[in-house]
C-alpha cells in the first residue's frame, strides 16, 4: 500500500512538474502543433492506452525523473527525436498505431482540450474550439478514461 503511494504521489509531481515545464515552454512551434492536432475518439482511444503504458515504462526506469527533467526543458522536436531512439517506447507508440509526434502532441492537446471544455482558462491551456467541443461533447467518456489512465499508470 505504501508503495501504491508513493508511486501515486511520485507520478503527480513528475505530472505537475512536466506540466509546468510544458507551459512555461510552451513555444510557438509546440502551440501551433497542439492547435493543429485533431482529436477524434478514435485518436483518443489510441492515446489514452499509449499513455497508461508509457507512464508506466517511463516509471520503471531508474532515471525517470531526470528524463522527465530535461524533457521539459527540450523543444517539441527535440522530444521526438528522443522518443524516437527509445525502441521500447517506439514498441509502445506502433502497437497503439501512433507517431512519436502524434503521441507528444495528442496528449497534450487531449489534456487541454479537456481542461478547457471543464472551465479551465490560462494563457497555458492552448485548445482548438473544434477540440473543445469535442472534450464537451464527450467529456463522460473521456475524463473517466484520463482519471482511470492517470490511476493506472500511476501503479507500477
Amino acid at each position: 500500500m505504501k508503495s501504491i503511494i508513493r508511486t501515486t504521489i511520485t507520478c503527480l509531481v513528475l505530472f505537475v512538474s512536466l506540466t509546468n515545464a510544458w507551459s512555461q515552454n510552451l513555444s510557438d512551434e509546440r502551440r501551433k502543433a497542439i492547435l493543429e492536432f485533431s482529436l477524434t475518439m478514435d485518436r483518443a482511444n489510441h492515446l489514452i492506452p499509449a499513455m497508461v503504458d508509457m507512464t508506466k515504462y517511463v516509471l520503471s526506469l531508474p532515471d525517470y525523473a531526470e528524463r522527465a527533467r530535461k524533457s521539459g526543458q527540450m523543444t517539441l522536436s527535440e522530444q521526438v527525436a528522443q522518443v524516437e531512439k527509445d525502441p521500447k517506447a517506439m514498441e509502445i507508440l506502433k502497437r497503439n498505431s501512433l507517431t512519436a509526434r502524434d503521441y507528444l502532441v495528442g496528449i497534450a492537446a487531449l489534456r487541454m482540450s479537456i481542461l478547457a471544455a471543464g472551465g479551465a482558462s490560462s494563457p497555458n491551456i492552448v485548445a482548438s474550439s473544434a477540440n473543445v467541443a469535442f472534450a464537451k461533447a464527450n467529456m463522460s467518456t473521456l475524463k473517466p478514461k484520463m482519471d482511470a489512465a492517470d490511476g493506472a499508470g500511476a501503479q507500477k
